[in-house]
């Protein structure tokens, strides 16, 4: 006699029943269901990281569950982004990405992916200054004397960075373009030894965010020169924009966003820009991001729309940049 398999079990078989059955895709309606990842393509204790760190907490108790912060290093961010491009679009893998999610396609030819196409937008989470800083013995005293001082010695001066791709060398690259000089660049795997070596006089000057900048100049550890916004900060007050104090064309921010897999639901999606919201609402990330010298941007930033717009408009904006500077990630 031919055994009858039941119909419940016949449908456990088929793929539109998996998620009843135990396996497949989640249950928007029932997200999250299990801790939540969010992948930092930088080391632990980075800029990326430390504003990661900050929104994780409030955001773990908006969703009912916890946040862990994977530090997945590397190809200036490419390999976390591919990462987290492949992974099944449940919600539980999201991106914590910089101003490198819209540089990639111009340092790499070869991109694994593709920043618009494989992957939906959740919001936009602050944009950070930078800071043109020095070793805190280096004979300029002013940003006009350091302009001066470049063009005077390019061959001798040397420029930090934290590694191709990092914001600190497309800051760098936006000055060396400005004052039409070639500098000695100098890549370090991550913005804490290059900071370490300016402190210590090894290298001449570099740009960075204020995340890491400004506890060491209100220290005097390093000497600063400028910040790259339009206007002052209120964190270094007495450190004039780079429009005041003569390099106009460098004004940069390092933005933050977050961002998860192309097929993920819309539902998952909206209820992670949701938590980012009451994130970036909190106290004490708004306390903990002025003593870093940046703000939570705009309540109307903190959207899949909006942070779509300015990462289509960075793309724009940097790959003609990257490509005649001929620098390159690989």
């Amino acid at each position: 006699m031919r055994r009858q398999i039941p119909l419940a079990s016949l449908a456990c078989l088929t793929m539109l029943s998996l998620a009843a059955c135990g396996g497949g895709d989640a249950d928007p309606a029932a997200y999250p269901e299990s801790e939540i990842t969010f992948v930092v393509p930088f080391a632990a204790g980075g800029p990326t990281d430390t504003v990661t760190r900050l929104i994780a907490e409030p955001m773990s108790k908006e969703l009912g569950q916890q946040v862990v912060v994977q530090n997945v290093e590397g190809a200036g961010g490419t390999i976390a982004a591919g990462q987290v491009a492949d992974e099944d679009g449940d919600g539980y893998q999201v991106l914590v990405h910089h101003i490198g999610m819209s540089t990639a396609p111009g340092l790499y030819p070869d991109l694994a992916y593709d920043p618009l196409e494989d992957f939906k937008t959740v919001g936009l989470v602050t944009d950070v200054p930078m800071t043109i800083v020095a070793r805190p013995d280096f004979e300029p005293e002013t940003l006009e004397e350091l302009i001066a001082y470049v063009e005077e010695n390019a061959d001798t001066v040397t420029l930090a960075n934290a590694g191709v791709g990092a914001a600190s060398q497309l800051c760098g690259l936006l000055i060396e373009q400005a004052t039409g000089v070639d500098l000695t660049e100098v890549p370090y795997d991550g913005t804490g030894p290059a900071l370490t070596d300016l402190a210590g006089g090894q290298v001449d000057f570099m740009c960075d965010q204020t995340t890491n900048t400004v506890t060491q100049l209100q220290a005097e550890k390093i000497k600063g020169y400028a910040v790259t916004t339009p206007e002052r900060i209120d964190a270094l007050p007495d450190l004039p924009t780079t429009a005041e104090a003569g390099l106009p064309d460098v004004e940069v921010g390092v933005w933050h966003g977050l961002y998860v897999p192309a097929d993920t639901p819309d539902e998952i999606v909206q209820k992670l820009t949701d938590a980012l919201k009451v994130a970036l609402a909190d106290q004490n990330v708004i306390d903990k991001f002025a003593d870093l010298g940046t703000t939570p941007v705009a309540e109307d930033q903190v959207t899949p729309e909006a942070h779509t717009a300015k990462l289509e408009e960075q793309i724009d904006l940097w790959t003609p940049i990257i490509e005649e500077s001929g620098v390159t990630g690989g």
